[in-house]
């Protein structure tokens, strides 16, 4: 038998494993889980703040060539649609938010960005890449997973958000 002390030793290295593993990542028909995060912008940026509305959530960095092609484009999708029906959020992983504010300088958007240095918020989503997106409907149930971005993927997009806009549960 294993003395107490091993034992607890043994039960905090697995707890502490367990605690520092990613969380799986959301993929569709799961919910996505409500945040507040410091929006890059100043105020906060939180997902049930959008509940009843269509969301796309963009995880980006300003390190990351693919999120400034998506960054330009979301934000023309986002004018397509009407404010009351679909709204883009999305949030930087950037370890210094100056670089954040500085890409965003170059390249405004007209949707809140929050700020996550820590990777709170994607650790919630299970993100593993970048960029990846979440589709989510009015009730807040993910309804497509975008891992990457080419210009080619617009398109479908713009698809898959008319129909859940056009749903008005």
């Amino acid at each position: 038998m294993f003395p107490a002390r091993f034992r607890a030793i043994s039960a905090a290295a697995l707890l502490s494993a367990a605690l520092a593993a990613p969380a799986p990542a959301l993929e569709k028909g799961d919910r996505a889980p409500d945040f507040s995060a410091p929006g890059l912008a100043g105020g906060t940026v939180s997902l049930a703040t959008y509940r009843g509305k269509v969301v796309f959530l963009d995880f980006w960095a300003s390190w990351c060539g693919p999120c400034a092609k998506a960054l330009p484009a979301l934000d023309q999708l986002r004018k397509e649609f009407k404010p009351g029906d679909f709204q883009v959020i999305a949030v930087n992983l950037d370890r210094d938010p100056k670089l954040a504010v500085k890409f965003l300088s170059k390249r405004p958007v007209g949707y809140p960005s929050a700020s996550d240095p820590n990777g709170t918020v994607p650790q919630r989503f299970g993100v593993d890449s970048m960029p990846t997106s979440f589709l989510i409907d009015r009730s807040g149930v993910v309804r497509h997973v975008q891992r990457g971005f080419r210009d080619g993927d617009v398109a479908p997009l713009r698809e898959k958000i008319q129909k859940l806009v056009a749903d008005k549960r």
